[in-house]
């Protein structure tokens, strides 16, 4: 969930959300470490533009971040203040992307996308299209990289994140922590392999998928 904030003591109204401020360096610590040199990363599911900016003030990558067509110009605003000419190039104007449209999708290729604290909010059958829709939109041999909790083999790593999960069940029974294991079952058939399960504070993790050489972009 993310509010509104002033900042920098201009009278600007952006999105800003406490959890994207706590882990964004955690992310962008994995992610200098997966992501190829200039890599062209789509996001799906920008939220406030707090990762966007972080990341591409660190890395050199073209960063295109996207969020459903109802939440965009919260993000605009953070891409317009915090972006434009103090990132030429890199932070590019936010897509509207609802991952169950296949229209939607960006053309690509990209090198990565990249999606945080998502899965758990999304219906189950509109994360089987964020697994199918990146495999799309992918070059062969790039990378997939979720962040967010998720259950090992239908259980649990923390009581915090059980205790989240049945809130967000409470709120939505469409909601809930995915299990990583699961994920890793679809994304397989998708021709998504799963390279990595790391570990990041507050007991989440990001779960790193690649792309197989052999399957095509236009499948």
């Amino acid at each position: 969930m993310t509010a509104s904030r002033s900042v920098f003591g201009f009278n600007q109204d952006l999105p800003f959300s406490e959890a994207c401020e706590r882990n964004k360096q955690p992310i962008l610590d994995v992610l200098s470490q997966w992501l190829p040199a200039a890599a062209k990363v789509l996001e799906v599911g920008s939220g406030s533009g707090q990762h966007a900016v972080h990341i591409c003030r660190q890395l050199s990558v073209q960063w295109q971040p996207s969020e459903q067509r109802q939440n965009l110009a919260g993000l605009q605003r953070r891409v317009d203040f915090e972006g434009g000419a103090a990132l030429p190039g890199r932070l590019l104007r936010p897509i509207p992307l609802d991952v169950t449209d296949p229209k939607q999708w960006p053309s690509g290729p990209f090198q990565a996308v990249f999606s945080a604290n998502t899965a758990h909010i999304m219906p189950s059958p509109a994360v089987s299209e964020l697994l199918a829709g990146s495999a799309r939109v992918l070059d062969p041999g790039g990378l997939l990289l979720l962040y967010g909790p998720f259950l090992s083999g239908g259980v649990h790593t923390s009581a915090s994140n059980a205790a989240f999960d049945a809130h967000l069940r409470s709120r939505d029974p469409a909601m809930g922590v995915r299990d990583a294991a699961e994920l890793s079952v679809q994304a397989a058939a998708l021709g998504l392999t799963a390279v990595e399960d790391l570990a990041l504070p507050a007991n989440n993790r990001v779960l790193i998928f690649r792309l197989d050489q052999a399957v095509s972009t236009k499948r």
